[in-house]
């Protein structure tokens, strides 16, 4: 039926055009009608996204949904999106994410609220866009519209650093950024100067990278440090726990779900596909596979020595990361599953940390470990949501981090034993910090008179959590609809970069 009606034609250019709209009418309203309207935005944005997820033909591998509008013919340039199975789930978690967000705010935002909340909208649309955009010079444009009201969020409504960690933030991706910048104009003249045909579409692109084979080096480099600088990968990942701990609590898990996401998906939307000479180098294997195996125990071993609750919550991710890494590098169908349910899986399970540890602070106006123990007495909610998405963070089975983490595993072991096995003490170490900080704060002595009154979670905060459980357990639980709906680009994917290789370098097929 929605299909008739042309929900396939018009459905991502209204994704991206609601927030928008939204964020103006969000400026021009006072500041309590601002956040409702803002809430109302990002839940039709969400309602009109779930469709996808029943209208998306599984077990096929093309991008459906492509929307295509001319822009600027005269340079190649047009306004081209689409989905598949890689990023439609990339889609859903921005969509799902942001009422949270938006709704997790509602008491603690207390000045210049109406620009706060259009931010959050046009961070909305930046986001989408870079998950969709089927057009290089497109997706640069969407790429630098998401920095930009990251970099207010942070730099306005953060903690007392706040403009040291934006300006930090800002610095490291825009500088990754050029270094893309730089190698889609290449790209895009090499191209067009070996075929006649100027033009910034992906397809074209793809169909007619091995034409700049030798530039390819750098500029799979450009790209890479972008990405890099996103995902981030060690040692690429400094500004991270700044921003994070600075960031107000929505920006925490909007970082932590969705942004550092755009670095995974830019490697195996672009990077892979587009230099796959480069990229399966043994040379640039060894080096990413290193990288991220130091990325999983360094992130996990730094976590564990964290006083501050959310910056261990911070390095965690450095580490959660680091598994995509080497799932998407070990390029088997196990892998690249496991790598992309790990993306989703990390944005729930850490979007949903940094929501408790915001709830805690707001409470406390403390983020120190030792300030806290024994809250299990005191806010038994708190205490058993806190419990139960620990455990899920550190993949045990039946939540959702156990599907993706054994995937990777798994399907990396046949490519790299050693570096898998390295990489495996990652999930101790997960459990050594997530478990003695859960046991910090909510099963040990409650000894500090100013934690008895704490009051237990409020209805809001349970509406904010309540989506954020129900998916950790439907994943780990019931994965296969999720699996199903990646597995034919996933496979896609990986021949298509193993034939493109073949292709580039001559070699006989495996």
């Amino acid at each position: 039926m929605l299909t008739d009606l042309g929900y396939d034609r018009w459905i991502l250019d209204l994704l991206l055009l609601v927030p928008l709209f939204g964020a103006l009418l969000v400026l021009l309203r006072p500041a309590v009608e601002a956040k409702i309207l803002a809430l109302a935005v990002t839940v039709v944005e969400f309602l009109l996204s779930v469709p996808l997820w029943w209208l998306f033909e599984t077990g096929t591998a093309a991008v459906q949904f492509e929307a295509v509008h001319a822009w600027i013919p005269a340079w190649g340039i047009s306004y081209r999106v689409g989905v598949d199975g890689i990023s439609l789930f990339m889609v859903l978690l921005t969509t799902f994410t942001m009422p949270l967000a938006v709704l997790g705010s509602w008491n603690y935002i207390e000045r210049h609220v109406r620009p706060y909340y259009a931010l959050l909208l046009v961070l909305t649309t930046g986001m989408l866009g870079v998950f969709v955009a089927l057009d290089l010079f497109v997706f640069y444009v969407f790429w630098e519209i998401m920095l930009i009201p990251m970099y207010f969020i942070i730099g306005v409504w953060g903690g007392a650093r706040r403009l040291y960690a934006a300006l930090k933030f800002f610095v490291y991706t825009f500088v990754g950024s050029l270094m893309m910048l730089v190698a889609i104009l290449s790209l895009y003249y090499l191209v067009g100067r070996a075929t006649g045909v100027y033009s910034f579409d992906y397809h074209h692109l793809l169909r007619n990278a091995p034409a700049v084979e030798e530039w390819a080096f750098w500029l799979f480099a450009g790209f890479f440090l972008a990405f890099a600088v996103k995902v981030p990968m060690f040692p690429f990942h400094t500004w991270l726990p700044d921003a994070h701990v600075e960031a107000p609590t929505a920006g925490s898990v909007i970082l932590a779900g969705i942004l550092l996401k755009m670095g995974t998906y830019g490697f195996l939307r672009f990077a892979l596909p587009l230099f796959p000479q480069v990229a399966l180098d043994p040379a640039i294997v060894t080096v990413v596979i290193v990288l991220a195996v130091i990325g999983i125990i360094y992130g996990a071993l730094v976590a564990m020595v964290q006083p501050d609750f959310k910056k261990l919550i911070a390095y965690s991710s450095v580490s959660h990361l680091g598994f995509v890494m080497l799932g998407i590098w070990a390029l088997n169908l196990q892998s690249v599953e496991g790598a992309i349910i790990i993306m989703l899986n990390h944005g729930i399970s850490t979007g949903a940390l940094f929501f408790l540890s915001g709830m805690l602070y707001e409470r406390r106006h403390s983020r120190a470990l030792a300030d806290f123990g024994g809250l299990a007495k005191v806010v038994p909610a708190f205490a058993a949501i806190l419990t139960v998405v620990a455990l899920s963070s550190i993949g045990l089975p039946g939540t959702n981090g156990f599907v993706g983490e054994f995937l990777v595993l798994v399907g990396a072991f046949g490519a790299y034993p050693w570096a898998t096995a390295a990489a495996t003490t990652g999930v101790i170490f997960a459990a050594a910090y997530l478990l003695w900080a859960v046991q910090r704060v909510i099963y040990s002595k409650l000894d500090k008179p100013e934690n008895e009154r704490m009051p237990d979670l409020s209805r809001r905060e349970l509406v904010v959590l309540g989506p954020l459980l129900a998916v950790i357990l439907w994943i780990g639980l019931y994965p296969a609809p999720f699996l199903q709906r990646i597995e034919a680009s996933a496979a896609a994917l990986i021949e298509q970069v193993r034939e493109q290789r073949t292709v580039a370098t001559g070699e006989l097929p495996r």
